[in-house]
C-alpha cells in the first residue's frame, strides 16, 4: 500500500489516540463510550503509525506531499 498520510495528519492522529487512551485509563471516560473511544483510539494509532488511511483510498485522497 502506498502511504497517503502526511506528517501533520499522522501526528494529530497519534496525539488524539494518546489523549483518548490517557482519559480512559485514568477513569475520566468509562463504560460503553469509553470502550468505543478506546477502539477508535487504537485505529487512529495504527493508521498514524503505518501512514495509510484505508478510508482515503476509495476517494484517492492524500495529505502527503509529493516528494520528487
Amino acid at each position: 500500500m502506498v502511504m497517503n498520510m502526511g506528517t501533520t495528519d499522522r501526528l494529530i492522529r497519534i496525539l488524539v489516540s494518546v489523549v483518548i487512551a490517557v482519559l480512559y485509563f485514568t477513569g475520566v471516560i468509562s463504560g460503553t463510550l469509553g470502550l468505543v473511544l478506546l477502539i477508535v483510539s487504537g485505529i487512529l494509532l495504527l493508521t498514524g503509525l503505518v501512514g495509510v488511511c484505508p478510508l482515503y483510498l476509495p476517494f484517492r485522497l492524500s495529505t502527503r506531499r509529493n516528494v520528487k
